[in-house]
Order: structure tokens, then C-alpha cells, then sequence
């Protein structure tokens, strides 16, 4: 497939989030939101954020992008049980061929896909120096089934929209409520968790502005007591996975983002279950809400908000 998991810069991109219950669509532009708008999904488009109703979809972007009077570029954000994302450590490859080769070789090994049926691409998260001297680099390795992704892509073409690239909807969450500033590259800063409550309940661990660490959890997240003790248990061994993790950083807080951050009954199980500092998410970082129209609910646009900047870097 020639389109990359991870686009071109573009600064006319809409980003687009196709949650499970709803479709969220943002430009940004000079660091602030331009145009956004969003429209709830039908019921049964998506199914654990992959496309099960490619028709009904098409037809709700078509409808959406019409009314609100969208550009056609889209860049959009996938989570789902079809991806893989893991870390590798790499010697320092100056040449750019050798290198994806090198991370096509390791990959092969560490991620159970079969490499021909995905589409793969990765980003640098950072550099250590051996006990010998030498200075290898950390890459996050991501492997999306093909099938998955064709899916999707001609489902938003068939509605007349030109998909610009695909990226991790946590990535996107990094970029929005990740911590910027030097503090964080000291290497005794903790990290941040984010826990993002849509369609798809989604876990991502950042250091700084980098996403390290991302798993779509299971359970859907509801105002429910029981729901919401599942889904901190959840948060909880995902985050003890994360740990165990060569060089992992210690994790102090978390921030609660998405249309469930609001409820109290998931706020406190985490805390509870994870003894985090459990706290909630501005949704829009500091691209500030007084952008959003006021009778919508800024939590739904954080990841489409985050695809369109990504779409600018």
C-alpha cells in the first residue's frame, strides 16, 4: 500500500477521529482551531474502532463534510485491536536505507504479524549510550493489518475525501496532553499516563511530547461502577506491563480525556486501583476550548485536534 502510517506535512489537513459513537473533524491552524465540527455516529459503523459498516460511514462523512462545509484532506487516527506497537532498540544508522532495513529485520521478530500483510512505519523516541561507549536509539515500531487500513481509507475516499496519511490516535493524544518543556527529558521526570474514554477505551504512556507506550484496552468504558472498576484493572496491568519494560519511567499521574472523563465513577476506580494522581484533561491542551461551538462537548475533539497538528510537524 503506498500510503505510510504517518503523513506528509500539510497544513490544510482536517483532522479526522471515527470514534465508535461519534465523527470529529478539526483544522488547526497558527495554534488554534480554525474550523471543527461533530456529528454522532450510527450505531454499528464501527465495531472496537475497526469499520464494519463501510457504506454507512461514507455516507456519514459525506453528509457531514457537506453541512459543514470541510476541506477535503483528511488525516486520520486508527486504534484497534489490528495493531502492534512495540519498542526496539537500534544501533545509530546514519543511512536512512540501512536503517529500515534494520527496523524491518527486528520487527520481524518482535511483532506477531506477518510483516506482508501490514503496513509498518516507526518514529525515533530517543538515544541511550552503552556501558562501552556506544549510542544506539530507541524506536516505537508500528505494524497496522493492511486489510484493516484498506478498509478504512476506501471507505473516506468513497466519500469523496482525499486521506493525506494515517496515524495512531495516540500519538495524537500525546501531542495535545503531553508535557512539553525541557523538564521532561530529565531522565528522572516521571512520566505521564493518558487514558482517553470514546469509542475505543485507549491507554497511552508519554515522556515529554513521545509516545511510548499504547494499548486499546478492552472493556468500553460506561458510568457504571462495575464498568468502571474493569476498566481501571485494565489500566492497572497495562501499566504494570509498561513497567516491566527495559528503561521504563516511573508513571506519577494520569489525565482523563474523551467523552467519559467526566464521570466520577471512572476517575475514582483508577485512582483507587493504580494510586495514580487521577486528574482530567484539559481537551484541547493548550490550543484552549473556547474554540468549541458552546453546545458541543470539547472532549470529543482532543484526538482530532491532535491529528491536525500532527499533520503540521
Amino acid at each position: 500500500m503506498p500510503m505510510s502510517l504517518f503523513s506528509r506535512q500539510d497544513t490544510s489537513v482536517v483532522g479526522l477521529d471515527i470514534d465508535g459513537e461519534y465523527l470529529a473533524a478539526a483544522v488547526v491552524d497558527d495554534g488554534s482551531i480554525g474550523r471543527m465540527a461533530s456529528v454522532d455516529l450510527p450505531k454499528g459503523v464501527t465495531h472496537d474502532g475497526e469499520v464494519t459498516d463501510a457504506a454507512g460511514l461514507t455516507m456519514a462523512l459525506k453528509e457531514m463534510f457537506e453541512t459543514y462545509k470541510l476541506p477535503k484532506r483528511v488525516r486520520l487516527g486508527v486504534v484497534n485491536q489490528q495493531i502492534v506497537v512495540r519498542q526496539l532498540d537500534l544501533p545509530l544508522i546514519a543511512d536512512p536505507t540501512e536503517r529500515d532495513a534494520a527496523v524491518r529485520f527486528q520487527a520481524a521478530d518482535a511483532i506477531a504479524m506477518p510483516l506482508d500483510e501490514a503496513v509498518l512505519d516507526f518514529v525515533t523516541i530517543g538515544a541511550h549510550e552503552t556501558t562501552d561507549g556506544a549510542v544506539r536509539e530507541r524506536v516505537l515500531v508500528v505494524a497496522a493489518r493492511l486489510s484493516m487500513i484498506t478498509a478504512l481509507v476506501e471507505a473516506v475516499k468513497a466519500a469523496g475525501l482525499k486521506p493525506d496519511g494515517v496515524d495512531l490516535s495516540a500519538f495524537a493524544l500525546v501531542r495535545m496532553l503531553g508535557e512539553s518543556g525541557t523538564a521532561a527529558l530529565d531522565p528522572d521526570h516521571p512520566a505521564r499516563a493518558i487514558c482517553h474514554l470514546g469509542g475505543v477505551t485507549n491507554l497511552a504512556i508519554a515522556i515529554g511530547e513521545n509516545c511510548v507506550f499504547t494499548r486499546p484496552l478492552q472493556t468500553p468504558w460506561e458510568d457504571d461502577e462495575a464498568v468502571a472498576n474493569s476498566v481501571a484493572e485494565e489500566v492497572r496491568l497495562s501499566l504494570d506491563f509498561y513497567s516491566a519494560s527495559p528503561d521504563a519511567r516511573r508513571v506519577e499521574s494520569m489525565v482523563l480525556s474523551g467523552p467519559g472523563a467526566e464521570h466520577a465513577s471512572i476517575r475514582d476506580a483508577v485512582a483507587q486501583r493504580t494510586g495514580l494522581e487521577v486528574s482530567l484533561a484539559a481537551p484541547l491542551g493548550s490550543l484552549g476550548a473556547h474554540t468549541v461551538p458552546s453546545l458541543d462537548d470539547p472532549f470529543r475533539y482532543t484526538v482530532a485536534a491532535g491529528l491536525a497538528v500532527g499533520s503540521q510537524s
